[in-house]
């Protein structure tokens, strides 16, 4: 099987997160336990993948600048969804999920828009082999896509997991293309770099061909800006 160049050279933004705990069930670096109590009321495969030990939660603190710590957010994600391919075709891996937190703060610049770019790299690399990448935000009232309102999270962060192809594509509605990806996605072991190169930014310039039309504009206008509207 053949995975993502996860290694690779050195790279010039290393350092900017510092990793405080990795693969955590119960984390100690944030508190998550009543969050993710609440949340299981939303996600009816969250209560047996903690159950069994599945969620995990690798925690990084920022110690750099907005652009090293999005890429470096990048990257992390990427360890994540590599880890998760490798295992989930093991018994009960669509169960897992591998949570990377963000804590800290970067001077003029919020979690919302440290996330927003690393998430959308994300989700448009991996969804076509069946890794569904979210976003939450620390402090900020969420609603789901039924219009319920969602727990708080404690800390900002993006969970990494198996999709479930007969309902996430529901959650991509404004990404018909994504969503369709997604729907019939399967891992035939791809490397999802093939053909770009793995640097930050060059990926950054990539993803946006898969914006929405008005966001691609936004992006287009001001892209060091986050274009992503709330709850995208």
């Amino acid at each position: 099987m053949t995975l993502a160049r996860v290694g690779g050279a050195s790279r010039p933004t290393a350092g900017a997160l510092h990793l405080v705990e990795a693969g955590a069930v119960r984390p100690w670096s944030v508190d998550v336990s009543g969050y993710v109590r609440r949340m299981t009321a939303h996600c009816p495969y969250l209560a047996p993948s903690v159950d069994r030990g599945l969620t995990t939660w690798t925690v990084y603190r920022v110690d750099g600048d907005a652009g090293a710590v999005e890429a470096e957010l990048f990257h992390a994600g990427v360890g994540a969804a590599e880890r998760l391919r490798s295992l989930i075709r093991q018994p009960q891996g669509a169960l897992r999920c591998e949570n990377v937190v963000l804590l800290g703060e970067v001077p003029g610049t919020g979690h919302r828009d440290l996330l927003a770019w690393p998430h959308w790299a994300l989700k448009n690399l991996y969804g076509p082999v069946g890794i569904m990448v979210g976003k939450f935000h620390e402090g900020e009232e969420e609603t789901s896509r039924a219009g319920d309102r969602l727990p708080v999270a404690p800390a900002s962060f993006l969970p990494v997991r198996a999709a479930v192809r007969r309902r996430d594509p529901r959650l991509l509605r404004s990404t018909p293309d994504l969503a369709a990806a997604l729907a019939v996605a399967d891992d035939d072991g791809r490397d999802v770099f093939e053909g770009i190169p793995y640097d930050w930014q060059e990926i950054r310039t990539w993803t946006k061909r898969f914006l929405p039309r008005t966001k691609r504009c936004t992006a287009s206008r001001a892209f060091s800006a986050n274009p992503f509207e709330r709850g995208s």
